[in-house]
């Protein structure tokens, strides 16, 4: 990597690569449409930076907060969000994150607090730990209309913090949610199938219409659900349901 001192001025719609940008200014700067690849920033405050259609590929965010961040249509390939030494993760508040990608990036122990994120994709990232504090997946369309939208496809999301969380037909196939908090998230029509629900925390999750087929659903009690009324289970799942409500299951 190049040697602070020769660090560029960064500006919108720039291309740079190999560089530790730890002692950059990033608070309130234009930034839209840049391209990063593998960047180093570390304990940096993006503070109401504007990051639109950015595209950054194996950068290293430790110990980073982004707060009144525009982050919308930002995508983010092999990206690190996570400090290993400190187990912590990064920060992002009150920001605007709605379309944004994150692809094979590592998120964990991420704290994600009152951020925009409707129809954001996080796709086979690890999401471990990750805590979803009044995140807001929807967005009004007209007086009354409001569309959900949310991706978490194949991702790790066990001890996630998705309590409360507004997700109905949003898309979590193939995730791990064992031991993740879903008390009172709406999940309704929801996909999750072959999800891995094991010891996760659903008292007064709505699951209503939601589709488990394939899912590892041990431990879930529907007894506790807000709502489970038209959930799509398989076959083979009925056993496993029926016995957590405390029946005894006989062969014909």
């Amino acid at each position: 990597m190049r040697a602070m001192t020769d660090l560029p001025d960064l500006q919108a719609g720039g291309v740079y690569a190999g560089l530790d940008l730890s002692a950059c200014d990033f608070a309130e700067r234009d930034l839209a449409d840049i391209t990063l690849t593998d960047c180093t920033l570390t304990d940096v405050q993006l503070s109401a930076v504007i990051l639109q259609n950015g595209r950054f590929t194996e950068c290293r965010f430790t110990r980073c907060r982004f707060a009144h961040a525009d982050l919308r249509e930002a995508t983010f390939t092999r990206c690190n969000f996570a400090d290993p030494d400190s187990h912590s993760g990064v920060q992002i508040a009150f920001s605007q994150a709605d379309q944004a990608t994150f692809e094979a990036c590592d998120l964990s122990f991420a704290d994600i607090d009152r951020t925009s994120l409707w129809s954001v994709a996080f796709k086979a990232s690890n999401l471990r730990g990750a805590r979803f504090h009044r995140a807001d997946f929807a967005r009004a369309f007209g007086g009354k209309v409001v569309r959900t939208a949310a991706t978490f496809s194949a991702c790790n999301l066990e001890l996630a913090d998705l309590s409360d969380a507004g997700l109905p037909t949003c898309d979590l196939s193939g995730s791990s949610l064992r031991e993740a908090d879903l008390t009172g998230a709406d999940l309704e029509g929801a996909d999750l199938t072959n999800c891995d629900l094991f010891q996760a925390l659903t008292a007064g999750a709505k699951l209503a219409e939601a589709d488990l087929r394939g899912a590892h659903v041990s431990g879930l009690d529907l007894a506790g659900l807000a709502t489970h009324a038209g959930m799509k289970i398989a076959l083979s799942q009925q056993q496993t349901l029926l016995t957590a409500l405390g029946l005894d299951i006989y062969a014909d």
